[in-house]
Parts: C-alpha cells; structure tokens; sequence
C-alpha cells in the first residue's frame, strides 16, 4: 500500500471537512430523509430520491476521506531537514528564463493541489522537476507546449 503525501494544512483541511459530513450534513440528510417519508408514495416522491442521492454521496464522500487520512503520510516541512534542496511542502519561487516571469508555487500532495492557489501537486511535471533541486539551479520542465527552462530564486521551508 501506498501512502499518500500529505502536508499538515492538508491533512487538517480534510478532518475539518470530516468532522463537518459527519457532526453536520448527516443528520441532516437524516432528518430530511425521514421529513420526505412523511409525504407518502416514495416511488413518485422527488425529495425522498435527492435526499438519499444526497446521503449516498456524503457517505461517499466521508469514506473517501476516512481512506485518504488512514493512508496518508502527514509531513511537517519543518521538522525535517531539507539540506536548502526542494522537498515536499518547499515553497519555491522561481523565473522564466525566455520570458523572465516570475512564478512561486508551494509543492503539496494531489489532494490538496490548486493552481489558481499556487499549490502544485508532487506528481505535476513542474514539481518532479524542482525537487532535490537548489537556489540558483537551472532545471527544465517538460511542458505540453515544449521544454521550459526555470531558474529556481528562493525556496522557503515553512
């Protein structure tokens, strides 16, 4: 079995959502399961059938989460050493060499990857090309449009 990467705002992330489905959106679904019994013919009645359309993707939902959390691999970026390389949970800036454009992308686990937020996931091709990588290193990334070169500036461990 596999563990999967995950950062400790991540993991966190996902427990909150956890404990929301569970102590929440349960009983509420419950409760409006049971209010749409009261209006008789279950065959004909639509309330019934989104409530438990409703319930059957929370219960999804709580265990996928519940899968996730038992096989997942918290890591605190700041309790391991990094020899000043990019790691997971590194937050690295870097630049563009053809067009001098400046990015900065913190690398995290797939669950917890957002682009808009400049969270990328460990498996992007963006990622597997920085990590092990140092400041002022050259990397290039393979990209859908071409090979792209990138000069990493920073990386911060926090």
């Amino acid at each position: 079995m596999n563990l999967i990467p995950m950062t400790v705002r991540g993991a966190e992330k996902l427990r909150q959502e956890l404990e929301k489905l569970k102590s929440i959106e349960r009983p509420r679904i419950i409760s409006a399961i049971a209010d749409a019994r009261e209006h008789g013919d279950l065959k004909e009645n639509a309330e019934y059938h989104s409530a438990r359309e409703e319930q059957s993707f929370c219960e999804g939902r709580i265990k996928e989460i519940e899968s996730k959390l038992s096989n997942s691999q918290v890591i605190d970026i700041t309790k391991i050493s990094n020899n000043n390389r990019v790691i997971f949970g590194a937050t690295v800036s870097i630049l563009n060499i053809k067009n001098n454009e400046e990015f900065t992308y913190q690398i995290v686990g797939d669950d917890e990857s957002d682009f808009k937020k400049n969270l990328i996931s460990i498996n992007s091709p963006i990622a597997r090309g920085l990590i092990g990588k140092k400041n002022n290193d050259v990397v290039i990334i393979c990209t859908p449009g071409g090979d792209v070169e990138y000069k990493i500036l920073k990386i911060d461990y926090m």
